[in-house]
């Protein structure tokens, strides 16, 4: 199983989820409580299962989800926390178990997610993309994380932010799969939970301008200071694995 978190930290378990289960889940890396909001499974390969669900976090309005192969369970790995194995982009600079680059990809069963460099809401971000196979999950599934929200972007005036490489990446990176692949998204704030690159490319406020234009709107945004950057980004350096006493409550 693959836990995907907000800041496109993979969390890899070996347990996997019922499909009939519907409950609050609490992880001790994501250290919230999410609660299922929607279940959607699909693939073209009898053989091959993709268990899917997408969590919400209420306070930050923050999306993680959970994808599993039901065919095919993973095998165990060990890390700090028993049986889970972190991994983040190498560009991230972030404390990780294992390092992805461009152009890797990330096997769950028979099914894998291809990653795709997509800076510019921060210098490490990264898209994970299902596969275009016939046995993949059909239509593809991209997790933008910031770089594409629903009907917007990513802030990029802090952490290794560009508004010209975020403009860059999505229109090379995302904006080039087929206009039916569905993006999940790191946040959402009005209630949305999915779209689509063709949806993104007609209507998104902000994507659908020039290069130029969107520079000058991501440069006049005047958003306020993120009320919980100062605990999130260290957290995030050593992707949520704090090194906490033995005894701790997690």
């Amino acid at each position: 199983m693959v836990v995907l978190t907000r800041f496109q930290h993979l969390l890899l378990q070996p347990r996997l989820l019922s499909s009939h289960q519907s409950r609050v889940l609490r992880h001790p890396l994501i250290r919230t409580r999410t609660v299922i909001r929607s279940v959607m499974g699909s693939s073209s390969s009898s053989s091959s299962k993709l268990l899917f669900r997408q969590l919400f976090e209420k306070e930050s309005s923050t999306y993680t989800y959970l994808l599993a192969d039901v065919s095919h369970p993973d095998k165990p790995a060990l890390t700090k926390v028993p049986g889970v194995k972190s991994v983040i982009s190498k560009a991230s600079g972030s404390k990780a178990d294992m390092f992805l680059e461009p152009g890797d990809k990330v096997s769950i069963g028979d099914i894998y997610l291809e990653v795709r460099a997509t800076p510019g809401h921060t210098a490490g971000c990264v898209t994970y993309v299902t596969g275009e196979e016939a046995n993949q999950p059909q239509p593809r599934m991209a997790f933008t994380g910031d770089a594409v929200l629903i009907r917007g972007c990513g802030r990029t005036d802090f952490q290794g932010g560009s508004s010209d490489q975020l403009y860059e990446s999505v229109h090379s990176q995302i904006f080039t799969l087929p206009k039916d692949t569905l993006i999940y998204p790191a946040h959402d704030y009005k209630g949305y939970e999915v779209s689509t690159v063709g949806e993104e490319m007609q209507h998104n406020p902000r994507l659908t301008k020039d290069k130029e234009t969107f520079k000058s709107i991501m440069s006049n945004l005047n958003l306020a200071y993120p009320k919980m950057i100062d605990v999130a980004v260290p957290a995030n350096m050593v992707c949520g694995l704090q090194d906490l006493p033995s005894q701790a409550n997690l």
